[in-house]
C-alpha cells in the first residue's frame, strides 16, 4: 500500500513538473525576443564606470527651447542594475540640482532628487516613476539603466532603421507601476545597439519615440550614442540629449553615488 501511494505521489509531482514547465514555456518569438536582448545588454559589460556631459535641450510645441547643461556619472555593479548621478550646472535656476539612481532587475529602483532651493533630498516614490524628470519629456523610469529582467519579450521581426538592419522587440514591463504597457524596441544586427524605442502608454496608444545617432565606439567594446532624441507625440514636446566628453574607468567608487553625495555633488 505504500509503495502505491508513493507511486501515485511521484507521478503527481512529475505531471505537475510538465504543466508547469509548460505554463511558463516560452514561445519561439517570445524566446527570441529574450535572446536578443539579453545580447544586447552582455555587449556592453564591463565598462565599470563612466562620466560624460550633456546638453538636455527642450522644445516646446511652439518650437521655443531652453538649454541645460549637466554632468553624469554612472558606475556599473556586478549582479545588480547600475547607479547613476546627474548633476545640473546651468542654468542658474536648476544649478546644484542633482538625481541619483540606483537600478535592480527585479525590485523597484531607488532614486532621490535633490533641490537646492529647498535645501533637501526628496525620494522618487515607485508610484511617481512615469512622472515627467525636470520638466523634460524623459520619464525617470526612463533614466533607470536597462535591466532583461524588468521586462517579458516578443520578437516581431526585422526592420532598417538609421540605415541599419535591426531586430523590432515588444517588450513589456514586469513592473505594475511602468507608465508604459509596453515598448518596441529596434536593436541592430552589427553591434546590438539600441536604435530606435517607442513607448506606448497604459491606453496602449503611442506616446513617444526615441531615437539613437551619432554612435562612437570606446574601449573597442563599448557604443555611446552622442544624440537622443525624444518626441512626445501626444503633446507636440521634445527633449534632445547632446552627450560629450565621455571617459570610462575613471575610478569611480560607490561611495560616490549615495545620498550625501547628492548635496556636495559638483
Amino acid at each position: 500500500m505504500l509503495n502505491k501511494k508513493l507511486v501515485l505521489a511521484t507521478v503527481s509531482s512529475l505531471l505537475l513538473s510538465v504543466t508547469s514547465a509548460s505554463v511558463y514555456a516560452l514561445t519561439a518569438e517570445e524566446q527570441k525576443g529574450l535572446d536578443i536582448s539579453v545580447e544586447s545588454k552582455k555587449k556592453d559589460e564591463g565598462w565599470k564606470d563612466s562620466s560624460a556631459d550633456m546638453l538636455m535641450i527642450l522644445k516646446n510645441k511652439q518650437g521655443q527651447e531652453s538649454i541645460r547643461e549637466i554632468k553624469i556619472k554612472s558606475l556599473e555593479i556586478k549582479n545588480d542594475g547600475d547607479k547613476s548621478l546627474t548633476i545640473f550646472n546651468k542654468p542658474r535656476d536648476v544649478k546644484g540640482t542633482a538625481f541619483l539612481s540606483f537600478s535592480h532587475p527585479i525590485e523597484a529602483d531607488e532614486q532621490w532628487l535633490f533641490l537646492p532651493a529647498l535645501k533637501r533630498v526628496k525620494r522618487i516614490s515607485s508610484r511617481n516613476k512615469s512622472g515627467p524628470f525636470m520638466g523634460s519629456e524623459f520619464a525617470f523610469e526612463d533614466l533607470s539603466s536597462f535591466e532583461v529582467e524588468k521586462y517579458t519579450y516578443k520578437y516581431l521581426g526585422d526592420e532598417t532603421v538609421n540605415g541599419e538592419v535591426s531586430f523590432k522587440v515588444e517588450q513589456y514591463p514586469v513592473d505594475e507601476n511602468s507608465g508604459y504597457t509596453r515598448r518596441v524596441v529596434w536593436i541592430d544586427h552589427s553591434e546590438y545597439r539600441v536604435q530606435k524605442v517607442e513607448f506606448y502608454d497604459r491606453k496602449d496608444s503611442l506616446l513617444k519615440t526615441l531615437t539613437f545617432s551619432d554612435y562612437k565606439q570606446y574601449l573597442d567594446k563599448h557604443w555611446r550614442a552622442d544624440i537622443q532624441h525624444m518626441v512626445n507625440h501626444q503633446n507636440g514636446k521634445s527633449t534632445e540629449l547632446k552627450w560629450s566628453n565621455y571617459q570610462f574607468k575613471t575610478g569611480l567608487k560607490d561611495s560616490d553615488f549615495n545620498r550625501n553625495s547628492l548635496k556636495r555633488a559638483r
